[in-house]
């Protein structure tokens, strides 16, 4: 019987080896910075209860009502694939009451998330992202610090063809002064039924509407950026000091208002020029309000989201992955079968050493296994029989140009650090 071959799902960004090396990479480089800023791993599950996603990042979003993953597990209830990260993490603060200890709560993430978009370069059904959340602090330099952060992840990735922007969201009065402005605008426009829906939801969601028609209407709209009130001002300029100080440039960019309705004041956005229509590689802000719909406190919060497909994608695009970083450092090739548990040991002490060794396995010919080692991409070949074990040392063959040099076994780490 002859079974029909299996693809993965329509959408879904696979990374095989050797990709998977600079993806996995691009991944370390990106939340390293927020390591060494104190910030701490949390694991989160894939799916949540869709409620948490209804609540806590908006009905009036496209993820809510177009692009999440919800079904009805076993027991009848609605679960939804993550779409995003901030609410699983708030959730998981709430409930484990991280938010009565030390603040702020500061921690990082990584994995899939899930949105049923149209497929396209740098856009998928599954992505992956990094992230930070620091929550329990209102402090226009905890802003600074996150963004700066994020900032650095990819300066480590040597980008240099993006922006920042940035804007501020306003606080509840900010917000509530603007609405009623806005609203009158937006009852004179030609709207759909659906649009106008959303509107009464959320009306800085239509500033987010990608339909040329609704972006040409929007173009004389009341913007929220002149309605903040002393407060939200006063915290913006600060931030943009303190931003100036790290000396990070920035566009302040009035007309953002990014597609999660949880964003309040500082919000900001990462934009990459070589990357075409998708050109967002990450980007995040302050959620004031959130933990207290979800149940909590009420106290603020701030973190981001980079995307590491395109972080990875504006990598390659500006060509500033670091390929010899990919490689291993030793490739044994024993001769017979005799020989595989001592090539075996000495792979086992180079890797405590932490250096990258492969053995050549499968009893290939001399000739196939140094074709084999010339594939792996490892800069040093050591063959292995009687003479090398009765000797304790070898002859390292540097494959870059071809140079023999006799070394003991036990002082191989010397040769392999130079």
């Amino acid at each position: 019987m002859k079974f029909e071959k299996l693809a993965a799902p329509k959408g879904v960004r696979e990374y095989l080896p050797p990709e998977s090396q600079a993806f996995e990479w691009v991944r370390e480089q990106l939340i390293y910075p927020a390591k060494l800023a104190g910030y701490q791993l949390m694991e989160l599950p894939v799916f949540e209860d869709t409620a948490l996603f209804n609540r806590g990042v908006g009905e009036s979003t496209d993820v809510v009502s177009k692009e999440m993953y919800t079904f009805e597990d076993r027991g009848g209830r609605s679960i939804t694939l993550r779409p995003e990260g901030t609410a699983g993490v708030m959730r998981a603060v709430i409930e484990s009451n991280l938010d009565r200890g030390q603040l702020p709560v500061k921690v990082w993430y990584s994995g899939q998330f899930f949105r049923a978009e149209r497929p396209q370069a740098g856009r998928y059904r599954q992505f992956y992202q990094v992230g930070i959340e620091a929550i329990g602090i209102d402090d226009p330099a905890l802003d600074a610090e996150v963004i700066a952060i994020a900032d650095q992840g990819f300066k480590n990735l040597s980008l240099k063809n993006y922006r920042l922007e940035i804007t501020s969201l306003g606080d509840a009065p900010s917000r509530a002064a603007h609405r009623v402005d806005l609203m009158k605008f937006i009852e004179k426009l030609d709207l759909d039924e659906a649009t106008r829906a959303r509107a009464e939801l959320n009306p800085l969601r239509i500033f987010d509407d990608k339909r040329p028609e609704i972006k040409n209407a929007m173009q004389d709209a009341p913007i929220l950026m002149d309605y903040l009130s002393e407060y939200s001002r006063a915290h913006f300029e600060k931030v943009k000091s303190y931003l100036d100080q790290l000396n990070i440039a920035y566009t302040v960019n009035k007309r953002m208002v990014r597609g999660l309705d949880y964003y309040t004041g500082t919000t900001f956005e990462f934009v990459h020029d070589d990357l075409g229509a998708q050109s967002g590689i990450g980007g995040g802000g302050r959620y004031d309000g959130l933990m207290e719909v979800l149940g909590g406190q009420a106290l603020s919060g701030i973190g981001f989201g980079l995307g590491v497909d395109r972080a990875l994608l504006a990598s390659i695009a500006e060509n500033t992955l670091p390929t010899e970083n990919f490689t291993s450092d030793l490739y044994i090739i024993p001769l017979g079968e005799e020989m595989k548990a001592f090539a075996l040991t000495v792979a086992a002490k180079v890797r405590i050493q932490g250096f990258t060794a492969e053995v050549a396995f499968g009893d290939r010919s001399l000739k196939g296994s140094m074709k084999g080692a010339d594939k792996s991409g490892a800069r040093f070949v050591a063959v292995i029989g009687e003479t090398e074990k009765e000797s304790g040392s070898v002859e390292l063959k540097r494959m870059s140009d071809g140079t023999l040099i006799s070394v003991k076994i036990e002082e191989l780490q010397k040769v392999l650090s130079a």
